[in-house]
């Protein structure tokens, strides 16, 4: 069966076009080895909702002034009730952040052999990485949660679970393995 060779891996099939995917997205020479996806349909969802609130508060705003014209109206959405302005910026930058993370959804989690990234925005260095562990919020939502060794007691969100398609216990292995492997001994690699 034909494969990927990424890193000592051997990826076939789908990963393997994911892992040829992610590396085009990243635009980048180095090694890429995806550890987690995310489900497109939560994400398709959030896009919509956003979109929809952001055309709702437009048309709240600007209604009033329908005969006024295109510049009365569009004076009356940006400066009309501050409110609702603020609602819509936080629905465009809402919109934003789903569609960046639709976008990269099937290399979502992923290292290089020295940092560990989570979307483009934001990346760990291998060796200060302790644990994955699953956390719940004030309102009750799961997700990974990095322990990061740099001094701080904060645990770093990783991923909400309810968007995670692949299982927590194999993204949590993979990071892990991936620490391990950098620390000299891959911790896949034992043997009962």
């Amino acid at each position: 069966m034909r494969g990927l060779t990424v890193s000592s891996l051997t990826v076939t099939g789908a990963a393997a076009r994911r892992c040829l995917y992610a590396g085009a997205m990243a635009g980048q020479n180095h090694r890429m080895i995806v550890i987690g996806r995310l489900k497109a349909k939560p994400l398709l969802a959030g896009q919509l909702l956003c979109a929809l609130a952001a055309l709702a508060l437009i048309a709240r705003q600007a209604a009033p002034l329908w005969d006024d014209g295109a510049g009365a109206m569009l004076r009356a959405v940006l400066l009309g009730n501050l409110l609702v302005t603020a609602g819509l910026a936080a629905a465009v930058v809402g919109f934003v952040v789903f569609h960046r993370a639709w976008r990269r959804r099937d290399a979502f989690i992923w290292h290089d052999g020295a940092r560990l990234y989570r979307g483009a925005a934001d990346s760990w260095p291998l060796p200060l990485i302790r644990d994955v562990v699953i956390a719940k919020s004030e309102l009750g939502i799961a997700s990974l949660r990095l322990v990061v060794d740099d001094d701080s007691e904060v645990t770093r969100e990783l991923v909400k679970l309810y968007l995670l398609e692949d299982a927590p216990e194999a993204v949590r292995g993979g990071v892990m393995f991936a620490v391990a492997g950098l620390r000299g001994f891959p911790a896949g690699s034992v043997l009962n």
